[in-house]
């Protein structure tokens, strides 16, 4: 008999036998049965938990598919600079920072955006020096391809003008050829090898209070994705595994690779999807180049103001390590942003993907990540290969301004979800977080708007590309279920399932569109288990 008992709601259960109904039951994790008021009731014993709705909207459980959520776990304890508009805002809270910090002790920031300061220069060491000759500082910008650091930083990194740039990557140099304190794509890992690395007991710490933070989202579900280097896989893989043994990971956890371990993954004979409904290894995550931000995407056509691009792994290496991770069952998934660096990454699996047909097949299909300057001629061509498109709605508004800048009127292809969709691709939507926020509503308020939350621009940047609400929840809820080869246990309000599921504030389907961002969760449930709960007073 079940635990417990919701009713008097309206669930939405994305399962189309019964797409609608009032209440629902759950026993050992998993719901028992869904109907109306009286068949549920019917259901409960003395020992049941029973909570009236009062009317409010239940969906699954979300899941967000492409977050780096060990290392914004980790980096929630240093500066938070998306909300930041000007330099100066930026140099404020770093010198704050460096008065609270020992002398020799690093300052760690994210999230600030030169695009959004009255002078979109971009910074230099010399922006810092003055606050922290006696502090080494690292600052990332917004999209992770970048990196900002002080002179204090470079020396200690062993950077000078007679270092060349690494592979994959860019210093940044002045016409003296001395480094700027400017660092793009690998390049930066010459500065983050040699950061302190947090122990085992901190990693966990700062894990378990990113849990607490995204179930208050509504998030029951992550796609935890790997940085370029891999330098974060080996500690995030014995972090999610220590939460697991624990019994403290409360997300169902889709954990990606670095493609660098590849051969010991397929040597060990690990597969995609090996592990348990609460942490799986998902497969191995590969660059097919940068980003739009530093203009590192690799492009068809020079940007407006820039060349065209860089491509990170030649692609006769991606067509080696998918071949090879197919044949051994392992997924692979693929950051592509430009839109020459997903024609080539389409050409690929089209050559790889029929040869590979052999007794051994990935769980989960594989995937690219972005597909954000698709060439029109290349957006029907991810459905038929089974290819999934891994897309972030936040980014196509948050990015829109910048994006008409770099491309001029070839932003009209970028973020096409809704030629993807009609395409018969499947989409799985996420936040990139730490490069966006978390919050999935604020997501699926972008991707049915196509606006930022103050309603510009007015009427959405090319709304042709818009999604429903319907379509946008599909996205965090079965859409990645369907990626992660969960689609018979997760996604949906199905009797059987895993007993995920939240309890909004609101009515996100007869609301405006506008008001969508707004949305607060009332109630999230993971495992069949009340992991948070609104006070009266939040709502």
């Amino acid at each position: 008999m079940p635990h417990l008992v919701l009713y008097h709601g309206s669930l939405t259960t994305q399962d189309p036998r019964f797409p609608h109904a009032s209440a629902m039951a759950v026993r050992d994790g998993r719901i028992l049965a869904v109907g109306n008021d009286a068949q549920i009731r019917g259901l409960a014993r003395p020992h049941t938990q029973q909570i009236d709705l009062g009317g409010r909207r239940v969906l699954p459980g979300l899941t967000d598919s492409h977050f780096h959520f060990y290392g914004w776990a980790l980096d929630r304890r240093g500066l938070f600079l998306a909300d930041t508009n000007s330099l100066t805002e930026v140099r404020d809270r770093v010198r704050r920072a460096v008065r609270g910090a020992a002398p020799g002790q690093w300052v760690l920031g994210l999230g600030w955006n030169q695009n959004s300061w009255p002078d979109p220069r971009l910074p230099g060491r010399g922006d810092l020096d003055d606050l922290a000759p006696d502090n080494p500082i690292i600052l990332w910008r917004t999209d992770l391809h970048l990196a900002w650091v002080n002179s204090r930083a470079l020396r200690e990194a062993g950077i000078t003008s007679a270092t060349p740039d690494p592979e994959m990557g860019v210093i940044d140099r002045d016409r003296a050829g001395q480094p700027t304190g400017i660092l793009r794509e690998l390049a930066i890992n010459l500065v983050r090898d040699i950061l302190p690395t947090p122990t085992p007991d901190e990693a966990d710490q700062a894990m378990r209070q990113a849990m607490v933070q995204v179930h208050r989202l509504g998030l029951t579900g992550v796609h935890d994705m790997r940085i370029m280097g891999g330098e974060d896989g080996p500690p995030a893989f014995q972090a999610w595994q220590r939460l697991r043994t624990e019994w403290e990971l409360k997300l169902r956890t889709w954990m990606m690779l670095p493609n660098e371990r590849l051969s010991e993954a397929i040597g060990l004979g690990l597969r995609t999807g090996f592990g348990d409904d609460y942490l799986r290894v998902g497969g191995i995550k590969i660059f097919s180049d940068g980003a739009t931000g530093p203009r590192t995407a690799w492009m068809l056509e020079p940007f407006t103001d820039a060349q065209s691009g860089m491509p990170l792994t030649p692609m006769r290496e991606i067509a080696d390590l998918i071949a090879r991770a197919h044949q051994a069952g392992i997924s692979t998934t693929t950051h592509a942003i430009g839109d020459r660096a997903i024609r080539e990454l389409l050409d690929v699996f089209t050559e790889v993907l029929p040869n590979q047909q052999g007794p051994i097949q990935p769980l989960a299909p594989h995937r690219i990540e972005h597909v954000q300057h698709s060439h029109p001629a290349d957006l029907k061509r991810l459905a038929p290969l089974g290819v999934v498109a891994s897309v972030q709605p936040l980014h196509a508004t948050d990015d829109s301004a910048m994006v008409d800048q770099a491309c001029g009127q070839r932003g009209r292809w970028a973020y096409a979800f809704r030629d993807l969709l009609n395409a018969g691709t499947v989409l799985a939507l996420g936040s990139d977080c730490p490069v966006a926020s978390p919050n999935p509503f604020w997501g699926i308020h972008a991707a049915v708007t196509r606006q930022r939350r103050d309603g510009t621009p007015a009427g959405g940047w090319y709304p042709a590309q818009r999604l429903t609400v319907a379509e946008a929840v599909w996205g965090y809820t079965m859409g990645p279920a369907h990626a992660t080869g969960q689609a018979t246990s997760q996604g949906s309000l199905t009797p059987g399932k895993l007993a995920d599921l939240i309890v909004l504030d609101r009515d996100i389907f007869a609301i405006p569109p506008a008001e969508i961002a707004d949305t607060q969760v009332w109630l999230t449930v993971f495992d069949g288990q009340i992991v948070y709960q609104a006070d009266d007073s939040d709502n």
